[in-house]
C-alpha cells in the first residue's frame, strides 16, 4: 500500500474523494485516508463514458476484501474518461491512489462548485475531527 499523504495540489471532499482539475475536467479518485479504510480493493465498479454525473451522488463501488463502498462525485458534469485499467488491477488504487489509481474524469458542469472542496490542510483537520 501507498504511504500517508494528501497532495496539496489536490482538492478533498468529505466523501474522501479528490479532485484534480485539469482544463475543463476533473480527474477523480479516492484518498489515502479512504483507500488504508476499505483495505485492498480487489473490484471497482465504474460509470460509462458519457454518464452524467451530480454533485454528491454514487457513481461507482469499490469493493475490498472488508466491505463495499458507494464512491460518490466531489462535482457535477459528464464523464469523458474511465480508468480501464482498474477492471482487471483494482488493487492499483491501494498503491498509487492519487497517480495512476484515479478513478474517471468528468467535464465539469460548474466549476463554482470546486469552491465546496477542500485544500490539503483542511481535509486533514476533517480527518481529525471526523
Amino acid at each position: 500500500m501507498a504511504d500517508e499523504s494528501y497532495p496539496s495540489e489536490l482538492k478533498y471532499y468529505k466523501e474522501h474523494g479528490w479532485v484534480r482539475v485539469a482544463g475543463d475536467d476533473a480527474v477523480f479518485g479516492i484518498s489515502w485516508f479512504a483507500q488504508h479504510a476499505l483495505g485492498r480493493i480487489v473490484y471497482v465498479s465504474l460509470p460509462e463514458v458519457g454518464d452524467l454525473v451530480d454533485e454528491g451522488a454514487k457513481y461507482g463501488e469499490l469493493e475490498s476484501v472488508k466491505a463495499v463502498s458507494d464512491i460518490y462525485a466531489p462535482l457535477g458534469g459528464e464523464v469523458v474518461a474511465v480508468n480501464d485499467r482498474l477492471n482487471d488491477e483494482p488493487g492499483i488504487i491501494n498503491e498509487d491512489p492519487y497517480g495512476e489509481g484515479w478513478i474517471v474524469r468528468v467535464r465539469m458542469s460548474d466549476r463554482a462548485q470546486l469552491d465546496g472542496l477542500m485544500g490539503a490542510d483542511a481535509y486533514r483537520r476533517f480527518l481529525t475531527e471526523a
